[in-house]
């Protein structure tokens, strides 16, 4: 099977295609913008462009050898890296290199048989230093077919990983320094910030917009998503066809990874505000994740959750994101009376947490404490002494 089309981002592509028919494309790009709008399949787009033998002024041709290989992510001279789960067993640098080398091609033979992924994890992912090394490798060697070679990098950000070491960065760092001729490199990141400033010193960042709703609904609707899912996910998506995929419901009618996290993050809220204290501890104690880390996504629903309190607050319950949430948030808004700057003061906290997530701290401790938080700034908050009910 082939790759998806791209959707959207006209008027980048013409950037690139104008760019590159000009010889003025950068050697290395850092596609940066919302996480799931399209960012690495957009640097696949650029990829295929560079090869194509027919390239046209507005893009490759989709149809020469080079464009089909491409579509098909077999051209040997585009190399796509992304982050993948830790090996276990691997005892050496050398297993190690060989694991993430193999699970790279298990998980590219996923993609061409299902090209359309939530843009999630299910599991704390990384692109290790022996991913990093071995890209330097092969950057370091000649093109197979074409003239040049395209490296590909997605969610860059992970090449800081679970380690606490930036060697992986560092690896990348060295080969950007002093790239082959013969090279282009195109890193996306949803998290630019938390890339090395050198390896962003080093790239020329292209802003990758969210779509519009009409657009998500549009992509997903042509290629058979039923109509009635894919309005409420296009709407939770923000602009990403990726993030919409992780809200639709899976093919054996359970929930998708995105929208259970939507869910358990309306959980959270519920405990904050629930008449007994107990209820926090419980929902913390029910964190069942190996690490902090692992909340992060967690976090970012929450403060979704949070900004649509805060919509209803300031009397625009139709910005809210969570629509199917208004009518229990606009009735303890209203019980409440709580002010805006009191969300305000939620979100903040909250952000504080995923810092600390990111340190991994115990997950079940960093729950509580934020949840007893939240509780104590809305209550403290509230103009009249009642009852959370």
């Amino acid at each position: 099977m082939s790759l998806h089309p791209v959707q959207g981002h006209e008027a980048l592509r013409r950037t690139f295609a104008a760019s590159l028919g000009q010889d003025s494309l950068p050697s290395a790009l850092l596609l940066h913008g919302p996480e799931g709008v399209g960012k690495q399949r957009l640097a696949l787009w650029i990829a295929q462009m560079e090869l194509c033998e027919d390239r046209r002024a507005e893009g490759p041709c989709d149809r020469c050898r080079s464009c089909r290989l491409a579509l098909r992510l077999e051209h040997p001279d585009v190399h796509w890296y992304f982050p993948l789960p830790r090996p276990r067993g691997a005892s050496s640098p050398e297993k190690m290199a060989d694991a993430l080398e193999a699970a790279r091609f298990a998980r590219l033979a996923e993609i061409r048989e299902a090209s359309l992924q939530p843009s999630r994890p299910a599991e704390p992912t990384g692109i290790y230093l022996a991913a990093a090394r071995a890209l330097r490798r092969r950057a370091q060697s000649r093109p197979s077919m074409a003239d040049r070679q395209i490296f590909i990098i997605g969610d860059a950000e992970t090449l800081v990983p679970q380690e606490a070491s930036p060697e992986a960065a560092n690896a990348l760092l060295k080969l950007l320094e002093e790239p082959p001729n013969d090279t282009r490199f195109v890193l996306s990141s949803s998290q630019p910030g938390s890339l090395l400033d050198t390896i962003r010193s080093r790239t020329v960042p292209v802003l990758v917009p969210p779509l519009t709703e009409r657009e998500v609904v549009d992509f997903l609707v042509a290629r058979g998503v039923a109509a009635d899912a894919v309005e409420a996910a296009a709407r939770l998506s923000g602009g990403a066809i990726g993030r919409a995929l992780g809200y639709l419901p899976l093919d054996d009618g359970g929930e998708g990874a995105l929208e259970a996290e939507r869910r358990a993050a309306f959980t959270l809220l519920r405990a904050a505000l629930a008449p007994r204290m107990g209820t926090v501890f419980a929902e913390a104690l029910n964190q069942k994740v190996s690490g902090a880390r692992a909340l992060l996504g967690l976090l970012a629903s929450l403060e979704v959750w949070l900004r649509d309190l805060a919509a209803i607050a300031t009397g625009v319950p139709d910005r809210a994101v969570n629509q199917d949430g208004v009518p229990w948030l606009s009735r303890k808004a209203r019980e409440r009376g709580w002010p805006p700057e009191a969300v305000a003061r939620c979100l903040a906290r909250v952000d504080e947490a995923a810092v600390h997530a990111r340190g991994n701290v115990n997950p079940q401790l960093l729950i509580a404490g934020l949840l007893t938080d939240l509780r104590r700034i809305l209550e403290s908050s509230t103009p009249r002494a009642s009852h959370v009910r």
